[in-house]
């Protein structure tokens, strides 16, 4: 079986770096390219980085890669304001999906988030829907869209308010239960183990994955799709 080769955006961030650990463990993957603002701290033979300025990323040649992962993201607090929050959560992840077609990417994965709805009042969560639809009306073979609550795992940084809503979910889970499960909080090695095992299958079309979901493709990855 041909071996894959993968673009990854966001490789910096709590399930990008993930991410990106499993797909250079991942003995199907022959090369991962880190299309990021900054350096990571991986470094493994099958791994290239490229530093980009994301507001030129279609001056960049393409790069060829068979699946492309997104975990871009920040906070207004970080961002400092609402049009450059924007500007990255949304113009970034945009960016980087046209530049993974360019380069033939087949299939993507984009890290969203749960209640995401292009028509929310909630700012965060409208502009979580709107890059969802932006990228569902591209010609990509899969596009898988993961929806996580509060992401459990070491940030390099700590978000303002996170720590005790993740603590309040994670006392509160024995509640999530049945439509409410969505919400529980989900460790970020499981979002990334979820969408290594998506690509993976190649199935056609739109998927959107919720807690269960990706519980289930993190426990039940599935061999590569030919």
């Amino acid at each position: 079986m041909p071996q894959r080769t993968a673009l990854i955006a966001g490789a910096t961030g709590l399930v990008g770096s993930l991410c990106l650990k499993q797909l250079l463990d991942d003995p199907a993957y022959a090369q991962v390219t880190s299309i990021s603002r900054r350096q990571t701290s991986a470094s493994h033979p099958k791994l290239i980085q490229k530093l980009v300025d994301f507001d030129n990323l279609s001056q960049l040649a393409p790069i060829a890669a068979n699946d492309a992962f997104c975990a871009l993201g920040t906070t207004n607090a970080k961002a400092g304001s609402q049009e450059t929050y924007r500007k990255i959560d949304f113009g970034y992840s945009k960016a980087f999906a046209e530049f993974a077609l360019a380069g033939g990417a087949q299939q993507f994965a984009l890290v969203s988030s749960v209640g995401a709805n292009a028509r929310s009042r909630t700012f965060y969560l409208r502009t979580k829907g709107e890059i969802e639809e932006v990228i569902t009306a591209m010609p990509f073979h899969s596009l898988h869209i993961f929806q996580p609550s509060f992401l459990m795992g070491s940030r390099t940084e700590q978000r303002a308010g996170e720590g005790i809503g993740l603590a309040l979910a994670k006392a509160l889970q024995f509640a999530f239960i049945g439509g409410s499960s969505k919400y529980r909080p989900i460790p970020a090695s499981m979002v990334a183990a979820a969408m290594i095992a998506a690509v993976k299958r190649a199935a056609p079309g739109r998927h959107t994955y919720l807690f269960n979901g990706m519980q289930a493709l993190a426990m039940h990855s599935t061999p590569l799709a030919g």
